[in-house]
């Protein structure tokens, strides 16, 4: 018999990100329209909502429009800077080009958008959640999933507290609790680890193309205000990055601050690599450096985001439960946007879940779920930029995007490929080190570029120190046998964090390192990783990043 507790709800969300949280909203309002009444609790395994959220970002209100109308008389954080200016940067070595607006399809053009805090944003939706009646427990990560007798999910398990790393019981010791559901959305973000569960237990990945990726590193910086132009939005491409593809943004945000970062796809073939060395080399352009000189970086962060597209979306209903948000993937890689598609994915769940339960179906497969969002704006959106990122990974990123900016345009035409590209998953993508020419990164400066490690000090990062290692190797013999006489050890370069590491042991040969405490749940190593060898799993609740601001 478990010793585990369990708390019966209706509706049980794993993650309170855009996603979960949007979805949470909407249940608690049908109930209240109807007066009746639902039990909807979310799951947040950062210490608070909003401690685990990073985004650039630039949000299009449309889905926020749709779930609280009247957010920007709420006190919505998102609203205090609308986009005033919109720039595309292509940049070389020293210079820059600015790509006119009149060749980028409307859609990117960021009218009506605003930019902000993220994690700010979710903070004030939790708020709504909670006045509306919704349960949150931060700090509870969701370890395990449930099932009933025939299959379908019945809930979720948070992880024991307490657990030595050598998997004895401490003296704070307390079991998980299991959290049962009539229904389960999944809102874990990008690469969520029990979505990959779910993905193969119930073969939701058949019938789409795999997933892709790519890495987002983010910084924070206070400049002086003669610098700052609240609104200003930028995005560049091209230097640093030669045979990789990817780019980045600067935003300028409330508060005398910018918003900056870089996105390195995670199919680059060269395993010397660094997406964090070339985001620091990145902010060393003249035209980046002229932005930031006399400010100071106040913040850091990693996360992952899913590129795949439309090909790339999972099935998305299963017995008792659904995937909404980042654990499926409706970013729209050329708008640099998935807040708005994920909040409405949560939105269309909620309303098929809400429908079921009053319907008193339990564990059902929520069948018309997937088809409101086949038919929604969501699928509209994402279909005509269906090609571009296939087509910048395919021809590099100057012919990729004359190519992609042909395809969107001829789309927003209604005409365009008649076909839809395909992905390979980004962990074969990797060439043995000797076929790739070794990088040669500068020193950081300590102003302008900086370390890895002092980067992860700006995450306020921490895990307890004596629990089990969040990220298992299948094999331990791989990294040091296979990766690094092949790939040069690419995980010391793929990780923003500086969690693993080649070290000598006492006999002076090799050894592979994981510093687990280092780690800002970017979940880079679980994709990257050539062998598949890495597993990222839930460390204890509430360790990892503590994002303020992010």
């Amino acid at each position: 018999m478990s010793e585990r507790e369990s708390m019966p709800y209706d509706v049980v969300i794993v993650g309170g990100g855009p996603a979960g949280l949007s979805a949470a909203i909407r249940l608690k309002q049908l109930a209240a329209a109807e007066e009746r009444e639902i039990d909807v609790c979310i799951l947040e395994k950062g210490s608070e909502i909003g401690a685990h959220i990073l985004s650039g970002a630039v949000v299009d209100p449309i889905a926020l429009d749709e779930l609280i109308p009247d957010w920007r008389d709420k006190g919505c954080p998102m609203a205090e800077t609308p986009v005033t200016e919109n720039h595309h940067w292509i940049l070389t070595k020293g210079r820059k080009f600015a790509m006119p607006h009149i060749m980028t399809p409307p859609y990117m053009h960021n009218k009506g958008t605003y930019t902000g805090s993220l994690g700010n944003m979710c903070r004030w939706l939790g708020e709504q959640a909670e006045e509306l009646g919704v349960e949150i427990f931060p700090g509870f990560a969701a370890a395990e999933i449930l099932y009933n007798d025939n299959g379908s999910v019945k809930g979720v398990a948070t992880g024991d507290m307490g657990i030595a790393e050598d998997g004895s019981k401490k003296g704070e010791y307390e079991p998980g609790l299991e959290l049962h559901a009539k229904y389960t959305f999944f809102a874990e973000g990008a690469r969520g680890h029990l979505t990959k569960i779910l993905k193969s237990q119930f073969d939701l990945e058949a019938d789409c193309e795999p997933q892709t990726y790519g890495l987002g590193m983010k910084e924070l910086w206070d400049i002086p205000a003669d610098q700052h132009e609240p609104g200003r939005v930028i995005h560049t491409q091209g230097w640093p990055l030669d045979d990789a593809w990817g780019g980045g943004f600067l935003y300028h945000q409330a508060n005398g601050q910018v918003s900056l970062g870089f996105v390195v796809a995670l199919s680059y073939k060269n395993p010397h690599l660094s997406p964090f060395q070339e985001f620091q080399r990145w902010k060393t352009h003249p035209e980046i450096r002229a932005i930031l000189e006399g400010g100071k970086r106040v913040a850091y962060g990693a996360r992952v985001i899913n590129e795949g597209g439309w090909q790339s979306v999972p099935k998305l209903a299963f017995p008792g439960g659904a995937l909404i948000g980042c654990s499926a993937g409706f970013v729209n890689v050329p708008r640099i946007k998935g807040t708005h598609t994920a909040m409405k994915s949560g939105m269309l769940a909620a309303e098929s879940a809400y429908a079921a339960v009053q319907a008193e179906r339990t564990s059902d497969e929520l069948g018309d779920y997937q088809e409101s969002l086949n038919e929604s704006w969501i699928a509209a959106e994402l279909k005509k930029v269906k090609n571009a990122e296939p087509l910048v990974d395919k021809f590099g990123g100057t012919w990729g995007t004359i190519f992609a900016g042909a395809d969107m345009w001829m789309r927003q035409l209604r005409i365009g490929l008649p076909y839809t590209m395909g992905h390979k998953p980004d962990h074969t993508k990797l060439w043995r080190e000797d076929q790739c020419v070794k990088i040669e990164y500068p020193k950081p400066d300590g102003v302008i570029s900086f370390d890895r490690l002092s980067s992860v000090f700006l995450s306020n990062t921490n895990h307890a120190e004596d629990q089990p290692v969040h990220l298992q190797l299948k094999d331990a013999s791989i990294p040091v046998e296979h990766h690094l006489p092949v790939f040069d050890g690419p995980s010391q370069r793929y990780c923003p964090a500086g969690v693993y590491e080649f070290v000598e042991d006492e006999s002076g040969n090799p050894k592979f390192q994981i510093n687990a405490q280092n780690c800002v749940h970017c979940k880079t190593c679980d994709i990257k990783d050539p062998a598949q060898n890495i597993n990222w799993v839930v460390p204890e609740g509430g360790g990892g990043p503590n994002y303020p601001n992010m």
